[in-house]
């Protein structure tokens, strides 16, 4: 496939405007959060919204992947972006002094679902974007731009909560939507229906089920993902509780480190986006599985004092250097191994697969935690995050399943026509 003319000039308004529509949108996702701690302070409440927003994922991934094959994905970006902020809109004209709860769970659902389509059409789309060679910065550059979102947010999320009212702050999702619009429009994105339109949904999730199977490798590398975001996730979840319980620290000390872990996840997705032209990629992705197993591991043995807290800030900044290079190299491999038209039902079962063991994981952080101490947690995430990077380079399967797409890459790219 020859790469589109002025494929630089398109993908940087692609990524300008999830720049602009993915801040705002963070903004309102956090403002919200915190609407919802000042005026319940129920645990409950937080936990119920923490799985309203993660259930569409789980639910609805594996069957979205047809529709999006089938659909204009630019429209499906901005109907998305525009869902969001019909919401948005309904909580500022019904809301007044407070918002009707069920209505805001009503609008966290909506905005996961409309995630739920999003986050697999960008995937998806991104082949038919850039040039085969550049998918890997490319999408190095997209989670940059994820990345700055978290980082940027939570902090202009945090001092425009205190200064405006909750109702006007809801508004930016819809400046977001206009922005992302009018930064979209302009981007040249083919249409490329799939030949199988009018397939039932649930042939659609067979399908990409099956595609995924088919590649040996890559279904490894999917089932050892599903194994370390179980082991992984309770101790995500418990970061905050790690800072302020086991270092005795503060709320601000507990933001430092999400703001220093995103910073270090920028770090490596700038470090994707400008260097990331490697012939094996499976070897940085088993090098960021000992990074995150060592700094994570390494956290829970600290000591409960002020000053391993410091320790801790730089173990999690070089944590976050090595997050992105596992999503984001993965996934430049999945796009370089189905053909774009069939792309989507393939991410849609992917993503469900792997947001599958994070709620699994979610359900036992409180008990574990409770019963061995959130320090423990950290432990068994790096031992069970080694066990998987050694498993990836163990398996012949995984650790050669890049070489082996470039090789069939290079052949199918050589051949006559």
């Amino acid at each position: 496939m020859s790469p589109l003319p002025h494929w630089r000039r398109n993908i940087n308004l692609f990524l300008g405007g999830q720049l602009l529509s993915g801040i705002t949108t963070m903004i309102v996702q956090y403002a919200i959060i915190w609407y919802l701690t000042k005026q319940t302070g129920s645990a409950t409440i937080l936990s119920l919204a923490t799985l309203v927003g993660m259930l569409p994922m789980v639910l609805l991934s594996p069957f979205v992947g047809g529709f999006i094959d089938r659909t204009h994905k630019k429209r499906l970006l901005i109907g998305a972006d525009w869902v969001v902020a019909a919401f948005a809109l309904a909580l500022f004209f019904v809301g007044h002094d407070q918002f009707p709860l069920w209505l805001v769970f009503v609008s966290l659902a909506m905005r996961a679902i409309a995630q739920t389509f999003q986050m697999p059409t960008i995937q998806s789309l991104m082949p038919t974007l850039v040039p085969e060679v550049e998918l890997t910065r490319i999408n190095g550059q997209l989670g940059m731009v994820q990345s700055a979102n978290m980082l940027i947010a939570p902090a202009l999320g945090a001092f425009l909560f205190s200064l405006v009212d909750i109702r006007w702050l809801i508004l930016l999702d819809v400046l977001g939507a206009a922005l992302g619009t009018l930064m979209l429009l302009p981007v040249r994105i083919p249409h490329r229906p799939a030949a199988d339109a009018g397939t039932p949904v649930w042939q659609d999730t067979k399908a990409g089920f099956t595609m995924l199977r088919r590649r040996r490798g890559l279904w490894a590398i999917t089932v050892l993902g599903m194994a370390f975001t179980l082991v992984f996730m309770p101790a995500a979840s418990l970061y905050p509780l790690m800072t302020m319980q086991h270092f005795h620290g503060s709320v601000a000390q507990a933001g430092l480190i999400e703001v220093v872990y995103s910073a270090g996840m920028l770090l490596g997705g700038a470090v994707i986006g400008l260097f990331g032209r490697w012939r094996d990629r499976m070897r940085p992705i088993i090098f960021a599985y000992l990074i995150l197993g060592v700094t994570i591991g390494a956290s829970g043995l600290l000591p409960g004092t002020q000053k391993a807290f410091w320790w801790f800030v730089g173990l999690n900044a070089l944590a976050g250097v090595g997050t992105p290079f596992f999503n984001t190299l993965l996934m430049a491999m999945i796009q370089q191994s189905f053909p774009p038209e069939r792309l989507g039902r393939v991410l849609g079962v992917l993503n469900a697969l792997m947001s599958l063991t994070g709620p699994v994981g979610l359900i036992f952080a409180g008990p574990l935690a409770d019963r061995f101490g959130v320090a423990t947690l950290f432990v068994i995430a790096g031992v069970g995050t080694l066990v998987c990077g050694a498993a990836t380079w163990l398996l012949p399967a995984t650790r050669t399943y890049d070489q082996r797409l470039q090789a069939e890459t290079q052949q199918t790219t050589t051949q006559p026509n």
